[in-house]
């Protein structure tokens, strides 16, 4: 089970995890907006599986990053979202199994991205 505590600040809204994470979240500077975290957890959850993945088959790259992006669908709704990947390999074939293993992650291993395409549902609780 995952799960993280969200709480209202004297400056804003902060998330925590049980590790001791923290990230601020809110609508001004210097903090992330509720979609850009959406947007952080599928890049992160693609390029967190890719690296190890593609390093394990004996091609570590020289370069990665992705961008994420989203088009808006509704005022309230997102439409598709896009992660486009910067990635350099040491050679033809490192670029070749990163191609591999990327795709690979996107359908089969990345949680967050494969449970924005499942449709999971959200409940809500109304606590005291």
């Amino acid at each position: 089970m995952a799960s993280v505590h969200v709480e209202r600040t004297e400056d804003g809204f902060v998330a925590r995890n049980s590790r001791g994470a923290e990230i601020k979240i809110g609508a001004g500077d210097g903090v992330f907006s509720p979609v850009e975290l959406l947007l952080a957890a599928v890049g992160g959850c693609n390029i967190m599986t890719v690296e190890p993945l593609t390093a394990q088959r004996g091609h570590r790259l020289v370069r990665l990053a992705v961008d994420v992006t989203a088009e808006k669908a509704a005022p309230t709704l997102l439409g598709s979202v896009t992660v486009t990947y910067d990635a350099e390999a040491p050679t033809a074939e490192g670029r070749e199994v990163f191609e591999t293993v990327a795709e690979r992650v996107h359908e089969r291993h990345c949680i967050v991205s494969r449970s924005l395409q499942q449709g999971t549902e959200v409940k809500i609780v109304l606590g005291e």
